[in-house]
């Protein structure tokens, strides 16, 4: 019997993203580089409580959007890696940040990587998305580093 409540992709996308922290997970491995469970604790602006973390990370990694592996430099701690089906939601991230800072009380400081993702258009999406392969699933680096570009933009904006 099938457990999902219907076969409509939009539905079937929610069951896995549409609860209130998978997609704010997602979003601090992918533009924050947080790749320890202590980093994405410690670190989110919403401030996600432990167990909830511990919960979320689970079901990403049971629903192939992150991958979990032991981390090298330290016997006790693991390494959460974007998937190629997380890092193809880039493009979704993007329209999401350029639909809330055309209609939601958002923060400069908290808006400028939505801001220059959507202006950078589909190209730098692409650029991104490939810098993301490289950082978690190993592919030769791209020539250009958004990623550096989005981060620096975002310390500017912080100092003004």
């Amino acid at each position: 019997m099938d457990q999902h409540r219907s076969g409509c992709p939009i539905n079937l996308t929610l069951e896995v993203l549409g609860d209130r922290w998978s997609l704010i997970v997602i979003r601090d491995v992918m533009f924050g580089n947080r790749r320890h469970f202590r980093e994405l604790l410690g670190n989110s602006e919403e401030g996600i409580a432990s167990n909830i973390l511990s919960a979320r990370l689970k079901r990403l990694v049971a629903e192939g959007l992150l991958s979990k592996n032991p981390d090298p430099s330290h016997a006790q701690k693991s390494i959460y890696s974007l998937t190629g089906a997380a890092i193809e939601l880039v493009p979704i991230l993007v329209q999401m940040g350029a639909w809330g800072r055309r209609h939601t009380p958002v923060s400069k400081e908290l808006s400028i990587r939505a801001q220059l993702l959507e202006e950078g258009g589909p190209a730098m999406w692409q650029g991104f998305m490939d810098e993301l392969r490289h950082i978690h699933l190993g592919t030769p680096a791209p020539n250009i580093s958004v990623l550096s570009a989005l981060q620096d933009a975002y310390l500017r904006v912080v100092a003004d």
